[in-house]
């Protein structure tokens, strides 16, 4: 058994039996009996380790309950990591796609496991040692963020994976309905975040392979070398469009002293020695990308994740989940959303 695996959470068992004749029919090397465990650390898809005699795979879906249009696409991510591991070693591999509802009740993918360290709720003593490791890790984050955005879509035959013009106009719209989808009543707050992030929506200068969740949490590194992601998690929502609602999310997360609100209450990370945004938006405009306008970017990835916390409450209110994280998400939701208006005031 492995660190960062647990026993099956209640009620988000699969059927097991019918999923270990689809892998055994379907992936010529798995033998010997299926053993199961849960990744626990994500919030949105179930994700499961299932180990054989001979290898471990990777098991995703999405989430019970009702799923906004678009979200979790487990097909959209075994597309795009079949065209990005063979030029991005930070991508997994992927063994299969199903989408036959009746063998685990949702289309899902089949991955190889990785062995690797995750920065999550606190440095794991693997790296605790480490000198500056809070600095290593986050900059290799950066790094590893502006090699991905350096790849060609085109070359690797994902040139159509997404609309690239447009793009953050439909973000705005796509989360704008999310929203609607999982709350009751009016927010005078949400609708003011919105309509200032309408009215200074910068122009896009370069459009890029996009992974939309890029965070340090959905990142793996070697576990002795915190200078290098090896692998990056949580593909399903890769497309083509502005790399800097890329930065612009991850700066959304990061904490740092100064702040009147918790930007990441789904990581639980105490920050304080880590580099500030500034240091990150430094060292990723080194790579030549122009990053004037990051202040928009930073605050729509507030109002994005103010979305994202509701939706998850709302998973856990309607009895989705019993994931108990869940339940006081909403109260981080008004500090975001200040913090929205007054990165664009």
């Amino acid at each position: 058994m492995t660190a960062d695996t647990a026993s099956v959470r209640e009620g988000e068992a699969l059927d097991w039996p019918t999923l270990e004749a689809w892998l055994k029919t379907n992936i010529d090397v798995v033998e010997g009996e299926m053993r199961v465990r849960q990744f626990h650390g994500g919030h949105a898809n179930l994700t499961y380790c299932l180990s054989f005699d001979n290898l471990e795979l990777v098991v995703r879906r999405q989430p019970f309950g009702d799923i906004a249009p678009g979200a979790h696409d487990m097909k959209r991510e075994f597309r795009a990591l079949s065209g990005i591991h063979p030029v991005f070693d930070r991508a997994p591999k992927t063994y299969a796609y199903c989408e036959d509802e009746s063998v685990i009740g949702a289309p899902f993918i089949v991955m190889e496991r990785r062995p690797g360290v995750i920065v999550r709720t606190e440095i794991p003593d693997e790296f605790k040692t480490i000198e500056n490791i809070e600095s290593r890790v986050s900059f290799a984050l950066v790094d590893a963020m502006a090699e991905f955005h350096a790849l060609d879509p085109v070359k690797i035959g994902l040139g159509d994976l997404g609309k690239p013009d447009g793009f953050v106009s439909r973000q705005l719209k796509g989360w704008y309905g999310r929203w609607q989808r999982v709350v009751d009543g009016t927010s005078p707050e949400f609708e003011s975040a919105h309509e200032r992030l309408l009215a200074n929506q910068p122009e896009t200068q370069r459009y890029t392979l996009v992974h939309n969740d890029l965070k340090l949490d959905n990142c793996m590194f070697e576990v002795n070398n915190p200078d290098r992601v090896s692998t990056i998690l949580d593909w399903d929502m890769t497309t083509l469009g502005d790399p800097l609602i890329e930065l612009g999310t991850l700066l959304s997360y990061w904490g740092q002293a100064n702040d009147v609100t918790d930007r990441s209450p789904t990581i639980a990370l105490d920050m304080t020695n880590f580099p500030s945004r500034a240091s990150l938006v430094a060292r990723y405009a080194k790579q030549g990308a122009e990053v004037n306008q990051i202040g928009w970017y930073e605050a729509f990835g507030l109002w994005k994740q103010a979305v994202v916390l509701q939706q998850l409450y709302k998973r856990f209110e309607n009895g989705e989940t019993q994931d108990a994280r869940f339940k006081d998400f909403p109260k981080h939701i008004p500090g975001m959303l200040r913090s929205v208006n007054q990165l664009l005031s």
